[in-house]
């Protein structure tokens, strides 16, 4: 099967696609399937894989250039030069404005010798069309329909060649429009698109590089643009269709450093669903042990794995079943619906109309009592059935009023194999299925089929069968009631949700048989896949208050250490065999009431983003709430000891001296960053607070460097003779600590207002190269430093080894060694973090966590 069939295949048989092995296990399996004849290559899942979504999609994240409004002043010109083109290939992806049918200029490319050397030109019709028109030399293509203005992202590509004067307009993969003879007449054969030209995107220029006029210009929003010197063959425009650069030829890539930005256009970063069919699956290359990659619609061999407990529970449910629940289905329904054992190949091919007719039957045995208590294999058996429909793929002219109905049937079912009765009956296959949170995980699922229903007529959906049910689809809330997933929970023992926290009275209050509020699952839907965004909501709940005690939310841990309180709000990641883990990870509680709570979830931030210079990759859950909380324990105790020294130093009565004042501006510093960092993560809520956040962040974290490049010519002062009065070098350390960082901090507000915050944290944006307007001078400043460094090092070394001799004379080798030891030791302990050189580790971020977790300790503890 394709890698796609092949993981639905083996979930749907309570398996899953083999791992990829570790070393010692490559040798073995590779001749196990060499013994069963297998050769070439065997699919396997990648365990951190990123294949959960629907076969046709892509992620791919690129900055966007919008243009808001047609107008004659947003542009942005291509920072490249453009040799001569006898053939050419033009490609991007694409936003049209659907509140305009003027014509909008996608592209304009000019050279002294011509005007409208090349360009793309469109605008929509009376039927809803966009139409594209090519103009080479001044000569023009007629308008033609190219796809529909619907608001959404569509893929282009236009291509023309000398020979002939061929050109071709493609369209999401399909070829709109082609002809011959465009600026091909005349007794000279045509020549090549001009060398050395400007390439505007977004305006006709009717002057080299300008003259812009607001009625022709664009507006909609433009990413991933690509040109080369050639004609791309159909094979090439799919596969930069689906966001792989052709790199052969290539004249221009599409990249912000590339690109001149008036500063009214607004740059921002997506995440664009790319057509997968070059999307590529792990292999493993069978004889040679190696590892690889395919096109994951090849059909190839594939294992699907149990664990040893799993799969004889399975057995066991198999051989001791009466199959009672199937004979009845199947007797029903004149066919055989489900199968006599989990193990075999699915019986149909299942659509609309087959799954609507195969729940049907399945919800009035079940509603009808004729099988008062489900087996274990009657359970396995409806939950594969569950799983098939979940996989199902709702086809063009499917009638809609079958498929919420399907929806009805299907929540009824979720709610029947809940019920009390068959909570004995969950525990028994809490090998194969640990929990009934895997009903919340299909229902999830099976919301994704529903998408059709919606119109703009009718943008809510409702489907429920007792207490168990679903609002809207696009913002999906699933519910499960008292009467439903209660009873299952407190059968299914410990791995169904977290087991308890500590009480006031030093013992256990277990919490895995309370689901305190009714909404179990919320996601928010688009084109069949999740959205990366923030999410602010309210919950309400049950309040329990136990005698002598205060009340506690079930799902609300409270944890009170020291002066803090910590509050935690858990939300569920749903895993198909797990049944369900509860989960911190970048939530927040926003407010606590006796009724409700409402919560804020987002990514995390920590202290290590902090030199971060581009995106690293997704880290696990437990990594990024090591690292926040170590962020926070490291600089909770740092801000409490530096607000302790300050104290200190206003309080007790220590002689004026520039050392000092130094010192007092570098904690003031240090500390109102440290305790900013802290708290960033509420500012997420509010665009205009995090800006603010971000910048007195850059402004304060950039004036703890230049405090601590005072430091350091402090410290060069005493070292080498410096002709400057004290009064004279304390204006000029006020300057280097204070006005530097203000300078710096204007001067990047100025220039990149627009893109100054990323995108995920409050903190400068690592795409848009802001970052660099901290970490440049942070590096310039430990480069400073590291050398003053060396230099006292030197010169201690040096007195220790003079007073050495001076003070013992006749002292041993090993004793002058020591000294000299300790002489070097002392002041490198000393001024490293004075110094803050121990900043450095943070350009190594990226090559290892474990770098991640060095800078945290050692720059949040400072």
């Amino acid at each position: 099967l394709d890698w796609w069939q092949a993981d639905r295949y083996c979930e749907q048989r309570f398996a899953q696609l083999l791992f990829e092995p570790q070393e010692s296990e490559q040798g073995p399996l590779s001749k196990l399937l060499q013994s069963h004849h297998i050769r070439g290559s065997v699919w396997l899942k990648e365990r951190d894989s990123v294949l959960h979504k629907t076969k046709r999609r892509r992620g791919h994240t690129v900055p966007v250039l919008v243009f808001r409004d047609k107008t004659d002043t947003k542009y942005v010109k291509v920072l490249s030069d453009f040799p001569a083109l006898p053939a050419v290939t033009a490609c991007a992806h694409l936003q049209w404005d659907t509140r305009t049918q003027e014509i909008a200029t996608i592209f304009s490319y000019a050279v002294p010798a011509f005007i409208n050397e090349f360009q793309l030109r469109g605008f929509v019709d009376e039927e809803g069309f966009v139409r594209f028109a090519l103009i080479v030399h001044g000569h023009h293509s007629p308008y033609l329909p190219v796809f529909r203005a619907d608001g959404q992202w569509h893929h282009f590509c236009v291509t023309w060649q000398r020979e002939n004067g061929t050109w071709a307009i493609y369209a999401d993969g399909q070829r709109r429009a082609s002809a011959s003879g465009l600026c091909s007449a005349g007794p000279a054969a045509p020549q090549a698109i001009l060398g050395q030209g400007t390439f505007i995107i977004g305006q006709d220029q009717d002057s080299l590089g300008g003259t812009f006029r607001a009625k022709e210009s664009f507006s909609g929003n433009i990413t991933d643009l690509h040109i080369w010197q050639k004609v791309l063959s159909t094979e090439q425009i799919e596969k930069v269709r689906s966001c792989w650069v052709v790199e052969q030829d290539l004249v221009f890539e599409w990249s912000s450093n590339a690109l001149e930005v008036e500063s009214t256009v607004q740059a921002v970063t997506t995440q664009l669903l790319c057509p997968g069919p070059v999307e590529e699956c792990r292999v493993l290359e069978v004889g040679s042990s190696g590892f690889s990659y395919a096109s994951c619609l090849q059909t190839l061999p594939f294992i699907c794995h149990y664990s040893k407990d799993a799969y004889w529970q399975l057995r066991r449910a198999q051989l001791e079943s009466s199959r009672s629940l199937a004979s009845c289905v199947n007797s029903l329904a004149v066919r055989t619906v489900i199968p006599d054992s989990v193990f075999t190949s699915g019986v149909q091919d299942m659509n609309l109309s087959v799954a609507l007719d195969v729940l049907d039957i399945l919800a009035t045995v079940l509603r009808e009592g004729e099988v008062p208590v489900l087996e274990p294999s009657d359970l396995l058996a409806v939950l594969q059935l569950l799983k098939q429909v979940s996989h199902m793929e709702i086809q063009e002219g499917d009638e809609l009023e079958m498929l919420e109905q399907l929806g009805q049937y299907y929540m009824e079912i979720a709610e029947l194999i809940l019920e009390e009765q068959n909570t004995g009956t969950w525990s028994s296959i809490s090998q194969v299925i640990r929990g009934p949170m895997a009903v919340v995980e299909l229902c999830d699922r099976m919301v994704s089929l529903l998408v059709p229903l919606l119109t703009p007529e009718r943008t809510k959906i409702t489907i429920q069968h007792g207490n168990v049910g679903l609002h809207r689809v696009t913002v999906k809330n699933l519910w499960f009631g008292y009467g439903s997933l209660q009873r299952s929970l407190s059968s299914s023992g410990t791995s169904a949700v977290s087991q308890g926290m500590a009480a006031s009275g030093g013992g256990q209050r277990y919490l895995s048989t309370t689901v305190g509020t009714a909404v179990i699952s919320s996601a928010v839907l688009s084109d069949f896949q999740e959205i990366s965004m923030s999410v602010r909501y309210r919950l309400q709940h049950r309040v329990q208050v136990p005698a002598n005690e205060m009340p506690i939310m079930p799902w609300l841990s409270v944890e009170v250490k020291g002066n803090f309180c910590v509050f935690s709000l858990f939300l569920l990641h749903v895993s198909p065999d797990a049944g369900g883990m509860w989960s911190t990870a970048g939530c927040s509680v926003v407010m606590s009431l006796p009724d409700s709570t409402a919560c804020f979830c987002n990514h995390t931030t920590n202290f290590a983003v902090l030199l971060q210079v581009y995106e690293q990759e997704q880290r696990t859950t437990k990594e990024e709430f090591t690292l926040q909380a170590l962020t926070f324990i490291g600089c909770g105790i740092s801000f409490c000891a530096l607000i302790v020294t300050f104290i200190l130093f206003l309080v007790v009565r220590i002689p004026k001296s520039e050392r000092t004042t130094v010192h007092k501006n570098l904690i003031f510093a240090l500390a109102a960053g440290e305790a900013l960092l802290m708290f960033s993560e509420l500012a997420k809520t509010n665009q205009v607070l995090c800006f603010m956040v971000t910048a007195f962040l850059h402004l304060f974290f950039m004036a703890a460097f230049s405090w601590m490049l005072v430091e350091g010519l402090l410290l060069w002062s005493k070292v080498v003779a410096v002709n400057m009065s004290e009064d004279r070098r304390m204006k000029f350390y006020y300057v280097t600590g204070w006005g530097l960082p203000v300078l710096i901090v204007g001067m990047t507000l100025a220039t990149s207002f627009n893109k100054y915050v990323a995108a995920n944290h409050c903190w400068l944006n690592v795409q848009t190269n802001v970052i660099w307007a901290f970490v440049g001078p942070v590096l310039f400043i430990l480069a400073v430093n590291t050398l003053v460094l060396l230099r006292v090092v030197t010169v201690t070394v040096a007195s220790a080894r003079r007073r050495s001799k001076m003070l013992t004379p006749n002292s041993s080798l090993e004793t002058q060694i020591g000294t000299q030891i300790w002489a070097t030791a002392k002041p490198v302990l000393v001024l490293l973090p004075v110094l803050g050189l121990t900043w450095v580790c943070g350009v190594l971020v990226h090559l290892s966590i474990v770098w991640a977790y060095v800078f945290i300790v050692l720059n949040s503890l400072q």
